[in-house]
């Protein structure tokens, strides 16, 4: 698998999820950055979401990891491709 070039921060990234990705209007938008807090606190890659129960990658790990792979995370820190 090729990796994608997108290794710019965005300068709110881990912090704050782009809106196309996790829109902040969403009724569950705020239990899950409460676990993404928390995981982010417990030091874990990621954390299961309290609506879906699907595990989703921290922005912190996603950072670790160094690169973007361009398949939509929803705490991708990185600025999008050109």
């Amino acid at each position: 698998m090729e990796r994608a070039r997108q290794t710019q921060l965005r300068p709110d990234g881990l912090a704050v999820p782009k809106p196309s990705r996790f829109d902040p209007a969403r009724a569950d938008y705020e239990p899950s950055m409460a676990a993404h807090a928390e995981a982010v606190a417990d030091d874990a890659p990621g954390y299961s979401d309290p609506t879906t129960g699907l595990f989703v990658m921290t922005a912190a790990y996603l950072r670790e990891r160094g690169w973007c792979c361009d398949r939509g995370c929803r705490h991708c820190p990185y600025e999008d491709s050109v």
